[in-house]
């Protein structure tokens, strides 16, 4: 499988030294010869064919999943992994463990969306105790962090002391600290474990995994990581102390600007009578155009906002941690604190559950008729 980059001239070219999006999170498939941050799995305009100059973009996805130096590995040990929280992303994860021959338990508050995963071997638990009984590692996968909390607290009673705990919800600095002291006070081996990746490559087990705790007990949790992700960042050896979230936010907090500026441009676009394409045609192969540009307003131009990859609601949730990290530490964030507030505009306007690129939606004022149709 060979992936593509766009030199200097416009020309695509073999990109060897530049890992595509299923490889990396910081290059794309014909990106930018300079690292841009292209999403694993999400949809990209790419450009003719290899070797084309000046090719007319057309529409792509990312290079199909491919793990040739690592396949999901021929484990000897196989574990019980419980995870908690089956929706886009957890689910994903869930199949992938078990798709890699581990024992899954799974378990979600609307236990409707856990149920597909019994077709893949999954037992459906009834409650996060059932869940977590027996297991060799909790993988919790929901909102935010308070969600977390009470479901591990109604998990309590089946916890066993020293069982693992990857935790990889986006649960912002406040959050992680109290999952971290429940974790001791319950004897647990506590992964800060955020990923980077939206439905996409979670389905294709294509995750980037940030992750920060113990070393002992890291042969445990490798193997869960291997199956759900591409590669794994290990931040730190104290998974109180955050690491994996604060490069999670900082991620996000990039990946939150750049939806928010695709969208404002395309709604400008739209005010001054002004075709999409003659903006992308301006940018094109210059160091201001990036695959996630294209994937985003892809998205909103065609109407296939749905099913979302990240969710406005969510995102919106994960744009006011990253506010509130900033206000903790003395940074004032206002492209941040702007998105939290387009988000929430765009979910009262009915777009919530659609993929966070639906924020251009509340570039227009309710009863415009442009905040619920492109």
């Amino acid at each position: 499988m060979r992936c593509w980059v766009r030199d200097h001239g416009g020309e695509r070219t073999s990109a060897s030294p530049l890992l595509c999006s299923g490889c990396s999170i910081l290059s794309g498939c014909w990106a930018a010869v300079e690292p841009l941050l292209v999403i694993p799995g999400e949809a990209v305009e790419a450009p003719g064919e290899p070797g084309e100059r000046g090719g007319r973009p057309r529409t792509a996805e990312w290079c199909p999943p491919h793990r040739t130096d690592r396949e999901v590995d021929v484990m000897t040990d196989k574990l019980t992994v419980s995870v908690l929280g089956t929706g886009i992303m957890g689910a994903a994860m869930a199949r992938n463990l078990a798709r890699a021959g581990h024992s899954v338990r799974a378990w979600n508050r609307s236990r409707d969306k856990a149920e597909p995963l019994a077709a893949d071997g999954a037992h459906i638990a009834g409650t996060p105790a059932e869940a977590v009984e027996g297991a060799d590692v909790v993988l919790t996968m929901l909102y935010d962090g308070p969600a977390a909390l009470d479901v591990m607290r109604q998990a309590s009673p089946a916890l066993r002391a020293g069982t693992s705990w990857i935790q990889s919800t986006t649960a912002g600095l406040d959050g992680v600290g109290q999952l971290a002291e429940f974790a001791r006070e319950k004897g647990l081996a506590f992964y800060d474990a955020p990923v980077l990746g939206t439905r996409q490559p979670a389905e294709a087990g294509q995750l980037l995994v940030l992750a920060a705790g113990p070393v002992d007990g890291r042969d445990t949790v490798t193997p869960v990581f291997d199956a759900v992700g591409a590669r794994t960042v290990w931040t730190g050896e104290d998974g109180a102390a955050g690491s994996a979230t604060r490069l999670k936010l900082v991620a996000n907090s990039w990946v939150i600007a750049a939806t928010s500026a695709t969208g404002e441009t395309l709604a400008l676009a739209k005010a001054l009578g002004v075709e999409p394409r003659s903006f992308f045609d301006a940018i094109a192969g210059g160091p201001l155009d990036m695959g996630y540009l294209h994937a985003k307003s892809a998205l909103i131009l065609e109407d296939r906002l749905s099913p979302a990859a990240f969710a406005v609601a969510t995102a919106g949730k994960d744009a006011r941690l990253i506010v509130e990290a900033g206000e903790q530490h003395g940074v004032r964030l206002d492209v941040a604190a702007a998105s939290a507030e387009r988000f929430e505009r765009a979910a009262a306007q009915g777009h919530a559950d659609e993929d966070m690129a639906a924020a251009y939606f509340a570039s227009f004022d309710e009863g415009s008729g442009e905040s619920t149709t492109r």
